[in-house]
């Protein structure tokens, strides 16, 4: 991550990478209209990305870094002029400061976070999604157990090494906690670099 120019934006490198291919499949799964809340925003860059492309929604970034905020806020003001400013939001906390939204999105957060930021991900997402409404992820992981490819499996001993908490999860484990919750998985999608984009549904 670096930061450039003048103003208080930052940049990660994977987001010119991987924002077109999730913006495609953003396309085929967002609803007409209503709030997309999007988790761990980091930089920004994606909603900052995203935001003026589906113009007949309202971007809603958040992070619980809220020194992330100022770069999510100078991209907003660059780029996406609409976007809301930035709530700060722990996936992990019992109560999260939105009450509904129609869509979520989460990029590489769950593999990056301790297993219980997942578990309250889905546990907010049950809480907030109106009936039918979407939970996109995006990131590494297993599938059956096994990493499907090897740049997956040394990614994920270099995550444990920085935090045991962290590394790639196994995509049945996040299913089943999911469904717990009351989201119907619906498809998972393979995307550049090993990565996936796995959608949910709240049932109806």
């Amino acid at each position: 991550m670096s930061q450039q120019g003048q103003d208080d934006r930052l940049f990660a490198t994977a987001v010119q990478r991987n924002r077109e291919p999730i913006l495609k499949v953003l396309e085929q799964v967002l609803p007409a209209a209503g709030t997309v809340l999007e988790i761990a925003s980091g930089t920004g860059e994606h909603g900052a990305y995203f935001a003026p492309r589906f113009s007949n929604l309202t971007w809603q970034p958040s992070d619980a870094n809220t020194d992330m905020h100022k770069s999510i806020l100078a991209w907003a003001k660059t780029e996406a002029p609409l976007m809301k400013p930035p709530l700060a939001l722990d996936a992990a906390a019992d109560t999260w400061p939105i009450e509904q939204a129609a869509a979520i999105v989460c990029i590489n957060m769950i593999h990056i976070s301790p297993w219980r930021s997942c578990l309250g991900l889905m546990a907010g997402a049950g809480r907030i999604l109106e009936a039918g409404g979407i939970l996109y992820l995006y990131g590494p992981y297993k599938i059956n157990g096994e990493h499907y490819a090897e740049s997956n499996a040394a990614f994920d001993q270099s995550l444990r090494s920085r935090d045991p908490e962290w590394g790639v999860r196994n995509l049945d484990d996040v299913i089943e906690v999911a469904q717990k919750e009351g989201l119907q998985f619906q498809q998972y999608i393979e995307m550049p670099a090993n990565n996936l984009s796995v959608i949910f549904a709240k049932a109806n």
